[in-house]
């Protein structure tokens, strides 16, 4: 007998949303780690809100949603609340029953802005790691740096003399036609109206330069986690400072080995890791000039190994800008685009973790 295609208007469901996710459902095992984190981070959530006043969003639920952002390549807080509004799973990851009216987009941003005064990004990030560490996932002994391009959500036409000189164009105010070819523009004498932290910058020949940030890794080798991560301003030698200052917070007493691509390979650098305990494997740049490093350090097993190893750092830098919205960045200033970059680290390691211990099925 054929089905009737007629839709009664029921009042009452008879199954529980706890019921109609899957039991093998990979956002299961990722929802137990990431209550895991943030039960650790209850008393630090307590330091952000006064005793007396409206409720506003819980933290734990904030993280949460904007952790199905990143993981599912939603492009805006709006489409997020339009999505919460009607995905089941969706509202069951983030602790919404079916009946919870969704948050307004803008009342959303506002309350994330508040983790980001508090740091939350990093205090998250650090606790993931625990996580891994817990698991005995992590080397303390061999790593591998590197840093990535991050496009600032600023075009060409905001880099603008510092001087305020206005462009000079007579059709349309709001989306003015720009002749910048022959003129001469740096960031010393020009800056983005847009986004005034950006900065012009091109990472390898023959590319665009383009407004941009630098986000930088530190990757540990057995398993290719990321074990720290920031952003800075983008240019020449901050990929080799920020690399220092990362392994510089390494806490081992024993001597590590720190994998990198030809951009490392600099007398400064390579004396510089030597001095912090560090054994720079670094890609030998013979172009022109000779290598930092020699046969002493290139003979060993080691070092291969690391120069391998090295490449997974790449899968992390991938991800993070085909599934997590990280190739240009939605957010405007360093503080912004640095939270969210360490915060979607911290969703590829809880995913990495979980595939490595078998928790998905």
């Amino acid at each position: 007998m054929r089905g009737s295609d007629q839709r009664p208007d029921e009042m009452w469901s008879y199954v529980s949303m706890e019921d109609r996710i899957p039991a093998e459902h990979p956002l299961r095992p990722l929802r137990r780690m990431v209550d895991r984190v943030l039960k650790s981070l209850s008393p630090r959530f307590a330091t952000l809100y006064a005793d007396t006043g409206r409720p506003s969003i819980p933290p734990e639920r904030l993280l949460r949603a904007l952790l199905i952002q990143v993981l599912y390549t939603i492009r805006s807080e709006r489409l997020l609340m339009e999505q919460l509004d009607y995905n089941l799973l969706f509202r069951w990851f983030v602790g919404l029953s079916m009946d919870d009216t969704v948050w307004d987009a803008t009342v959303f941003t506002k309350n994330r802005d508040r983790l980001l005064r508090g740091d939350i990004a990093e205090a998250f990030f650090a606790q993931v790691v625990k996580v891994a560490r817990s698991e005995g996932l992590l080397s303390d002994e061999h790593f591998t740096v590197d840093g990535t391009l991050i496009e600032a959500w600023a075009g060409q036409k905001s880099f603008r003399k510092r001087s305020g000189e206005p462009h000079r164009s007579d059709d349309d105010p709001g989306n003015p036609t720009v002749d910048f070819h022959g003129e001469k523009r740096s960031n010393a004498t020009h800056a983005s109206t847009t986004d005034p932290e950006a900065r012009l910058y091109k990472k390898t020949r023959g590319s665009e330069a383009k407004l941009a940030y630098l986000g930088h890794l530190l990757m540990e080798n057995r398993n290719g986690l990321a074990v720290n991560a920031m952003v800075t301003e983008a240019n020449g030698s901050m990929e080799r400072a920020a690399a220092l200052v990362m392994i510089q917070e390494v806490k081992t007493p024993r001597p590590i080995t720190v994998g990198a691509d030809k951009n490392f390979d600099t007398a400064g650098f390579v004396e510089d890791a030597r001095r912090l305990n560090a054994v720079p494997h670094v890609a030998q740049n013979t172009r022109n000039r000779s290598s930092a490093i020699d046969g002493r350090t290139t003979r060993h097993s080691g070092y291969a190994i690391s120069q391998r190893l090295r490449k997974r750092i790449e899968e992390i830098f991938g991800w993070m800008k085909t599934v997590g919205l990280i190739r240009k960045t939605r957010h405007r200033g360093r503080d912004r685009v640095g939270w969210m970059f360490v915060f979607t680290v911290a969703v590829y390691d809880l995913i990495r973790i979980r595939n490595l211990t078998g928790a998905g099925g």
